[in-house]
């Protein structure tokens, strides 16, 4: 089975994220295993909530544009094409974007916690 498409337009009514559980059981995109966002943040953009997802792994990757996770224990941040931050879902983060970016964010297991 091949599926294509363009992972902005998939996921605009999502947040980004066009991979995952929260689709239809009918839909190829479905998937309890992985979840997979596609990210358009505008400088001075940020979420001031920390955020968890115990039991759930998390990797984010820049793509363009100058982007910081905030951890409670530090900050990681994303200045180069490529630069990314690994984390587990019981570390709290949450985010500021410095100039307009592009990241994609991979979470598994897709587990809708």
């Amino acid at each position: 089975m091949i599926e294509t498409g363009n992972a902005g337009e998939l996921g605009e009514a999502r947040h980004g994220w066009f991979l995952g559980h929260f689709l239809s059981e009918n839909d190829v995109l479905h998937s309890r295993d992985v979840e997979i966002k596609w990210a358009h943040h505008r400088a001075g953009e940020r979420r001031d909530e920390w955020t968890e997802k115990p039991g759930v792994l998390s990797l984010s990757i820049l793509v363009r544009g100058r982007f910081t996770l905030m951890f409670e224990d530090r900050e990681v941040p994303l200045r180069r094409e490529g630069d990314f931050a690994y984390w587990e879902g019981q570390d709290r983060h949450t985010w500021r974007c410095e100039e307009d970016s592009v990241i994609v964010t991979v979470r598994w297991p897709s587990v809708g916690k």
